[in-house]
């Protein structure tokens, strides 16, 4: 049967040939609309997956990195009489109105932070060469995407706030959902933003070798009966401005209905093809089971043909995903391709595949195959 249904498939290659560009077009439906997705909320957190600290000191209930709002005096303390800490230094955001040399106003989110070479701010995305540059005075460092954005280069001197500053360098991987992220150290951030750059938004703290980050997050959590601060690990705190993101806001709500719609369209196109394709080959089947041929080896030979339709559609969308992973990073385009997202995609289009083939089957189970041999 086996043998049968590969024949079959190389026989009437034109006849499955749209299935398997129906799945290929599904696939990439799928993956592409969900690689935006991760890459545009992912970057939301860049700041802690790029950071070296394990812990995170927040206002209370902070529902994204990028929230954090200004924290009481002494939300550290804990942290730094408990044993485990090996590196506490404060972090804070600041908003700003940056102006182009056009004159165009573009919003900001400025970065202050520890820029010596311990710093663990950005401590996996700056070099110390870049760390060097942004201790000199209102230097700041953007991201190599929003050149463009800001139409400058790097040595521009732009305004922030009203106030000079001079883009130092760029790197990549800190491209902003709307605005511009813009790092700098503690001194150019209150230069450039003295009314909210003066007390840390979050506190991070690195731990000693053989310290849990969870066990330590719950010795140094305000136990207070109305806690000022939380504590949170790094991928707790990632994960959580994700899902804010992409489950509170609106554009997270309308990208992720986008994705769910490409998810639909692309189910029912495949859906629609290979079931077409398989009906095209009923009378086959019919004659199959006119010759004594049960219909559980029918089924079999169906369900093979899926999964080789669904094989050489997936190799066709692995193809065509890696030329747009390219393309997009060529581009500057924020797209992630997890394994994990990559296996669900390629698992739910063989299963598509698969339940398409045997619904095709209905007709001749239900039938003779006298009347389909017509």
């Amino acid at each position: 049967m086996v043998s049968l249904a590969r024949a079959t498939l190389v026989h009437e290659w034109r006849r499955y040939l749209a299935a398997v560009l129906a799945i290929t077009f599904a696939g990439l439906l799928i993956v592409v609309q969900l690689a935006l997705l991760l890459g545009l909320f992912g970057s939301v957190a860049a700041v802690v997956d790029k950071s070296g600290a394990e812990l995170w000191i927040g206002f209370r209930n902070t529902q994204s990195v990028d929230l954090g709002r200004p924290l009481g005096r002494g939300s550290d303390a804990l942290a730094w009489s408990h044993p485990g800490a090996g590196r506490i230094e404060a972090y804070t955001t600041a908003y700003g109105d940056l102006r182009r040399p056009d004159g165009v106003p573009v919003s900001v989110l400025l970065h202050a932070m520890d820029v010596s070479g311990a710093g663990l701010a950005f401590s996996r995305l700056l070099t110390p060469a870049e760390r060097t540059l942004l201790r000199e005075p209102n230097a700041i460092i953007i991201d190599v995407a929003d050149m463009r954005k800001l139409g400058a280069q790097v040595g521009t001197a732009v305004e922030i706030n009203g106030r000079r500053a001079r883009i130092a360098g760029v790197v990549e991987g800190i491209r902003s959902v709307g605005g511009v992220n813009v790092l700098a150290s503690f001194a150019t951030a209150r230069y450039l933003a003295p009314e909210t750059a003066e007390q840390a938004a979050f506190y991070l703290v690195r731990l000693k070798p053989g310290f849990d980050a969870h066990k330590v997050a719950a010795d140094i959590s305000d136990k207070a009966r109305f806690p000022r601060y939380s504590v949170w690990t790094a991928d707790a705190l990632s994960t959580q401005s994700q899902a804010y993101w992409l489950l509170e806001s609106g554009s997270g709500i309308g990208t992720g209905f986008a994705s769910l719609l490409a998810l639909v369209v692309g189910m029912v196109i495949t859906s629609q093809t290979l079931s077409g394709a398989i009906l095209a080959s009923v009378k086959e089947f019919a004659a199959l089971r006119a010759l004594g041929v049960p219909h559980k080896s029918l089924r079999a030979i169906v369900v093979e043909q899926s999964l080789w339709v669904g094989v050489a559609g997936l190799f066709a969308t692995g193809i065509f995903t890696l030329l747009i992973a390219w393309l997009g990073d060529a581009l500057r385009i924020a797209m992630l391709f997890p394994a994990w997202m990559l296996a669900g995609a390629g698992g739910l289009l063989l299963a598509i595949a698969i339940v398409s083939g045997l619904l095709a089957l209905r007709p001749l189970g239900r039938a003779e195959p006298a009347s389909l041999l017509r």
